[in-house]
């Protein structure tokens, strides 16, 4: 029996060559391409039984345009690139990946709450600029510098990820306070979203896009919370809202950000939070750890393999 021909539209971020793609050669007909357009896609995959893909978007009018396919596994976490319901209608089945990189993703959280508590860029730059060769004394800062022993970190959205970070704050002597759809048994819960944004020293974004989610930290919510306060983004960008951030940063309403993600990626050069105060952003690459893209591209394996002996897991089109 052939293997079925699957293409990989996206895979240069899971792979940038630094491991293989042997375990899912074993079982398909593999074609990867390190990106894709969309335009493109019906030209590489019209006669492909399965996709593989993480920021594609796939809708309905491209599904319709591959007769063959009967499968799209998504390269992560995140689905909203896809439409579901229209795979659903069309009898595709649709799956992803969960609990391949929590570790790695509380670790970049981790990391902006350090940073931003001792604005470790900020004084780097001015070591750097020759300030400490300049400076009378044998030390100096220039902010406020803020120790973690029982300051609040707030963590929106306690799956896999969020758990990590509780476990993580905890270590460090932090206290953890969560909002979630369901009570978090041994941990402190906010009433409400309110609440979770008035009482957090550090906030951290761990929640899925969807449509309770998009826009949802908006001005309203960033003005409850304190001026000393910092927001942590690793999520998705489309939760915030990106020109009520900058305004929130610019005019003090917070102390600071850390985001590793953006509503559009690449950014615009036009958007204000590149040139925002005090916010750091990476290249959404917390979850891009050598170990963690090992697990992924395993569990992508485990997927199709499960799929092709009729016993599909990790399903979002039932």
């Amino acid at each position: 029996m052939s293997k079925p021909k699957i293409v990989v539209l996206d895979g240069g971020i899971l792979n940038p060559g630094d491991i293989y793609w042997n375990e899912i050669e074993s079982i398909a007909d593999l074609k990867v391409y390190d990106r894709t357009e969309y335009d493109k896609v019906k030209e590489i995959a019209y006669d492909a039984w399965g996709i593989l893909n993480s920021k594609v978007v796939i809708d309905k009018k491209l599904m319709q345009s591959l007769p063959n396919l009967k499968y799209i596994g998504m390269l992560a976490t995140g689905y909203n690139t896809v439409d579901i319901e229209a795979a659903k209608e069309l009898g595709i089945t649709v799956t992803n990946v969960r609990g391949y990189g929590p570790q790695s993703v509380a670790q970049l959280v981790m990391a902006f709450v350090l940073s931003l508590s001792f604005r470790i860029v900020e004084h780097n730059n001015q070591v750097h600029n020759g300030d400490w060769v300049r400076c009378k004394d044998y030390s100096f800062s220039s902010y406020p510098l803020i120790e973690l022993e029982n300051k609040t970190i707030g963590i929106f959205g306690f799956g896999d990820i969020g758990r990590e970070v509780a476990k993580m704050s905890s270590a460090m002597g932090m206290k953890v306070l969560v909002y979630s759809r369901s009570k978090k048994e041994g941990f402190e819960n906010a009433s409400s979203i309110e609440e979770l944004f008035e009482r957090a020293d550090f906030l951290s974004l761990n929640t899925p896009l969807n449509k309770e989610t998009e826009n949802l930290v908006n001005i309203k919510l960033l003005s409850k919370m304190k001026k000393t306060a910092f927001i942590i983004n690793t999520s998705r960008g489309g939760v915030i809202v990106e020109k009520d951030l900058a305004y929130a940063l610019n005019n003090n309403l917070i102390a600071g950000a850390g985001l590793d993600v953006l509503a559009k990626e690449p950014p615009s050069a036009d958007n204000p939070l590149l040139t925002a105060k005090n916010c750091y952003i990476t290249p959404h690459f917390a979850g891009n750890t050598f170990e963690a893209r090992t697990r992924l591209m395993h569990k992508v394996y485990e997927n199709i393999k499960a799929f092709l002996e009729g016993n599909p897991i990790n399903v979002l089109t039932k």
